[in-house]
């Protein structure tokens, strides 16, 4: 099992930080770049307590779909989606929010297992981590400039 912590500040408050972390259209958009996009479930707008989205992307030359559920909200402190269905053994994301400093501390904990037993254990550890982190920053850093420049 691989865990990915992040802490990110925004010059923002929690409340536009923890809508635009559910916003399904800005998450697209992060993700432009693997051609993802939300079609089944709530495909538009901000993802609710036990809704689910199902994104389909490619990620290393294949086509992939993940079914994730919000599984637990209590806003605007955090968050968690889970995955029902697709690619990992387990994936697992919390959102958390603190206001700190006039703004916004977010950490993310994601948490995530690939399936077929030692071989995911070595892509998680030597490739998968690595890759999954770099997406989460690129998300983080586009909700970052949305929040500051809507606050501001």
């Amino acid at each position: 099992m691989a865990l990915i912590k992040l802490i990110t500040y925004i010059d923002a408050p929690v409340a536009l930080y923890f809508d635009l972390s559910r916003d399904i259209d800005l998450h697209r958009q992060s993700m432009a770049h693997t051609n993802e996009r939300a079609i089944n479930g709530v495909t538009s707008g901000l993802i609710g307590l036990y809704d689910r989205v199902t994104w389909q992307a490619k990620h290393f030359g294949v086509n992939m779909r993940m079914t994730v559920r919000i599984s637990e909200m209590y806003s605007p402190d955090f968050f968690i989606d889970e995955m029902v269905k697709g690619p990992f053994k387990l994936m697992r994301h919390l959102h958390q929010f603190k206001s700190e400093r006039n703004g916004t501390l977010m950490t993310d904990e994601f948490i995530f297992k690939s399936p077929l037993g030692i071989l995911g254990k070595l892509a998680d550890r030597y490739f998968l981590k690595d890759y999954m982190q770099a997406l989460l920053v690129k998300r983080n850093q586009l909700i970052k400039q949305t929040a500051e420049a809507r606050a501001n």
